[in-house]
């Protein structure tokens, strides 16, 4: 059974820095497209970084060089390093993974970000 489970979030100044972690297990992770997304309420989920099997990447314009996203096929993990962050940064942030590019197949359950002074 496909599980994805993030780690990481939490609170942090503006300008500060968080690494978001997600963990996967039950997919055959090294041909999978990984990908962080973000939600804030009444909005709707956001797409904030993918990584391909490869290692290449797109970001979102709001993240583009100060979030990193990067992959570990060995350990099955998926990274979002975020710097320099800002009050609109603030969301719930969820890992996807997909055999397609484009199609989300499995979610995790999220993990929340909030930037704050």
């Amino acid at each position: 059974q496909a599980q994805l489970v993030e780690s990481g979030g939490g609170l942090v100044q503006p300008g500060g820095s968080l690494r978001l972690s997600c963990a996967a297990s039950g997919i055959a992770f090294r041909i999978y497209v990984m990908g962080w997304y973000r939600q804030v309420p009444g909005k709707q989920r956001e797409l904030v970084a993918r990584i391909t099997s490869g290692g290449s990447t797109n970001y979102a314009d709001s993240v583009k060089g100060r979030f990193t996203i990067s992959r570990d096929n060995a350990k099955k993990l998926v990274y979002l390093q975020m710097n320099d962050l800002k009050p609109e940064d603030t969301a719930v942030y969820y890992c996807s993974a997909g055999q397609v590019w484009g199609i989300d197949n499995y979610w995790g359950q999220g993990t929340q970000v909030t930037v704050s002074s």
